[in-house]
């Protein structure tokens, strides 16, 4: 094996190494982030687009030379297979045919598993952000849950508060009515002794206009009495001189 495809083949098996990790399922998308966003990924992420498409190229020139092996030494293959004027060339084309056929697989493998690992990579990063954000979301949910109930339980004490004050108050109104309705009554009594005795001051005073009535009538009378007596003893007196 030359040096070009003893290269291509540890670069094969380099990416068959990662991918096993990236799918051991005991580490967790997050970490392959937080593995993701050191410094040094960042300072080489300038060149890792150029260096991702120039590998690229360099494989795929390997596999249509692999292609081109393969062909060639198939049709070689077929035509020193019937021919039996050199027995030992026909095991030299098939073992160079083998060859072929090894670089055909290693190449195409290796640009396949080169694909498949730069969708792995981003396929990681975008789980472990979905992650962190349903881990984000799931707090706030759970924060709005609770706030919820909190909510609740003080609109369900505001509900007992405002229940108990309408007890306490319908309490309260229903004694300042009786107290109201008590005072009225004494009202009313007081208002029926007060007419009963205006009533009785009244007629006490018609009784005694009625009484004054007659002593003016009877002091009238008697003054005319005395005026008719006195009257009467001028005259007699009169008479006697």
């Amino acid at each position: 094996m030359t040096l070009q495809w003893v290269a291509v083949a540890t670069f094969l098996y380099a990416e068959i190494g990662l991918i096993i990790i990236f799918c051991l399922p005991f580490i967790p998308p997050q970490r392959w982030q937080r593995i993701f966003s050191f410094t040094v990924w960042g300072k080489i992420a300038t060149f890792w687009n150029k260096a991702f498409l120039t590998i690229i190229i360099l494989l795929i020139v390997l596999f249509l030379d692999a292609v081109r092996e393969v062909r060639k030494y198939s049709a070689t293959h077929a035509l020193e297979k019937s021919s039996t004027s050199r027995p030992g060339a026909y095991e030299h084309t098939q073992m160079k045919l083998f060859r072929s056929q090894r670089n055909l697989y290693i190449s195409g493998f290796s640009l396949f598993f080169w694909l498949v690992l730069r969708r792995l990579v981003i396929l990681i990063t975008q789980l472990a952000k979905e992650l962190s954000n349903k881990g984000v979301l799931k707090v706030q949910a759970d924060n709005t849950n609770k706030a919820a109930k909190k909510f609740m339980e003080e609109n369900e004490k505001l509900k007992w508060i405002l229940k108990s004050y309408g007890k306490d108050e319908d309490r309260i109104l229903e004694a300042e009515n009786k107290k109201l309705v008590e005072e009225q009554e004494k009202l009313k009594t007081e208002l029926r002794k007060t007419s009963d005795a205006l009533s009785k001051a009244q007629n006490d005073v018609m009784t005694m206009k009625m009484q004054s009535e007659r002593l003016s009538k009877e002091y009238d009378r008697l003054l005319r009495e005395h005026s008719e007596l006195q009257d009467r003893l001028e005259k007699g007196n009169k008479k006697g001189l």
